[in-house]
């Protein structure tokens, strides 16, 4: 018996109501329109992250005992009650899994290249975890481009069918024959899709399919508001793409309320993502998961002879004061006017600090432009993050897009390297939940050039001991082997409903 009837899935349905009349041929006016029909959602959303479940309330001392001894450490009861992150929990990896799942994986893309997206380098941990705990993991995935084929990926235990269509397109329906082909050999326990893989159209087939959201409409729309803010004056012309935005993501936001209800199980991959998705787009609770992603804490550990050879390899003199470090595309979504201005005006204070760029994009050569205090590297091969975040003293994230789960501040923290991050729900809710790891700020420069500020003038010293506190709690919860026993027992629970009860582990 699956974790939620298919049949109890309610569908959504709107009344007409009065709406506002917008003159059509002023540009300000439909903006001002779009702003009223779409402010209420935005101030809901806030007004519902700001008292969230308990472990972002914590942030005065280390994150600790009272929450874990006294809110997670002794909870049992039906997992699908559970509105905190079941990383909080302890699932035994000591023990084979009480059944042989037979799971079923539709992702857009699977990792084959140097550098795949963070959504990709999820589901391959993910599920080479599972198929390695001995799961029969299939996935369905668009064709890569023949020179990113390797020669190992035969040896993978996840079976890969891979879509007849040119390389990296993906086609749902094509993916959806081979699904049902392989499904008719043996059926599938558990489905599981990478956000939209999967259209609500064939998802709404399946009671068993659990789909994880690394980003939805809304939070989409936050981010083109804090794009648009980062204008350097009120008097420059509203951008184009935000005057789009404003017109087009109030419509995808009530579409995907309308369609999310077609998948029957959906996993939040952050507590505030939950909590959207349970008030706002108002899926019943529980069909609403959380479970935050992992990081492979073997492979990011904490090094420090590693990190000075990496620092004397780029170039770094020994007498630099702080080194800091940003990872990922140079693109503006991921705040890199914000740093780029922000960096520009510590320097000026600081001359022996200096930024590690590791990334490639539009904002490389701006960064090349402010001179020898910025060691630019291009983007950087997955063998080589370990020694980037060891070589830096605190790791920046200035990300001005609040969906998802950035996997580089898990990288870090795994690695003892603290964080400075935007103030965004996600991050506050699940990442940075104690002030010990780190320092967030709002999303504008004058709030990055306090925080930085902050961190040059707490020095090396100081910025060690919360690198140690993030590692505590990174290997706690961001572990792949956690995160990937949450989802087998989800799975688990999928398939048979005792699975559902949760003991606590003595």
């Amino acid at each position: 018996m699956g974790l939620v009837n298919s049949n109890s899935i309610n569908n959504f349905n709107l009344k007409p109501k009065r709406t506002t009349t917008c003159a059509p041929t002023l540009t300000k006016s439909i903006l001002v329109c779009v702003v009223i029909v779409t402010l209420p959602i935005l101030v809901f959303l806030h007004v519902s992250s700001s008292i969230p479940f308990c472990p972002s309330a914590v942030s005065a001392g280390f994150y600790s005992s009272a929450v874990e001894a006294n809110e997670f450490s002794s909870w049992a009861g039906d997992l699908r009650d559970a509105e905190f992150s079941w990383n909080h929990l302890r699932f035994d990896d000591t023990r084979p899994p009480p059944e042989i799942l037979k799971i079923a994986v539709f992702s857009r893309k699977w990792p084959v290249g140097s550098a795949p997206g963070g959504m990709e380098r999820h589901a391959l941990t993910l599920h080479s975890f599972l198929a390695a705990r001995g799961h029969d993991v299939h996935v369905f995935t668009s064709a890569p481009s023949v020179k990113m084929l390797t020669t190992d990926m035969a040896s993978s235990a996840v079976t890969i069918h891979y879509i007849d269509a040119a390389p990296n397109q993906w086609k749902p329906e094509l993916a959806w024959v081979l699904f049902k082909a392989e499904d008719s050999l043996a059926s599938f326990d558990a489905v599981h899709s990478e956000s939209v893989a999967l259209p609500h159209r064939l998802a709404a087939e399946l009671p068993n399919l659990a789909v994880s959201w690394h980003g939805i409409a809304l939070e989409a729309f936050e981010s083109s508001i804090f794009q648009e803010l980062t204008r350097s004056s009120s008097d420059e012309e509203i951008s184009p793409e935000f005057i789009k935005a404003l017109t087009d993501h109030p419509m995808k936001i009530i579409n995907e309320i309308h369609f999310f209800h077609s998948y029957s199980h959906h996993v939040a991959i952050s507590d505030s993502s939950g909590e959207m998705l349970r008030d706002v787009y108002q899926i019943p609770h529980r069909r609403v998961h959380v479970i935050l992603n992992g990081v492979d804490d073997a492979q990011f550990t904490p090094d420090s002879s590693l990190g000075r050879s990496f620092r004397s390899s780029i170039g770094v003199p020994e007498n630099a004061s702080l080194v800091l470090g940003v990872a990922g595309r140079l693109v503006k979504d991921k705040g890199h006017p914000l740093l780029y201005q922000a960096f520009s005006r510590v320097t000026g204070n600081h001359p022996d600090v200096y930024l590690v760029v590791a990334g490639s994009g539009p904002w490389a050569k701006r960064y090349a432009d402010l001179g020898t205090r910025v060691v630019a590297l291009g983007a950087l091969p997955p063998s080589s993050l370990k020694a980037f975040y060891n070589g830096i003293d605190v790791f920046l994230n200035p990300t001005l897009r609040p969906q998802g789960l950035d996997l580089t501040l898990m990288e870090a923290m795994q690695c003892g390297t603290p964080v400075v991050a935007t103030r965004f729900p996600s991050i506050k809710g699940s990442v940075v939940v104690d002030d010990e790891f780190g320092h967030m700020f709002a999303p504008n420069v004058d709030s990055l050039v306090n925080v930085l500020e902050k961190v040059v003038k707490e020095g090396r010293r100081r910025l060690s001991e919360r690198g140690r506190k993030c590692r505590v709690y990174a290997k706690k919860m961001f572990a792949a082997g956690k995160m990937a026993l949450a989802y087998e027992r989800m799975f688990l629970c999928i398939k048979n409903e005792r699975y559902c009860q949760y003991q606590t582990i003595i």
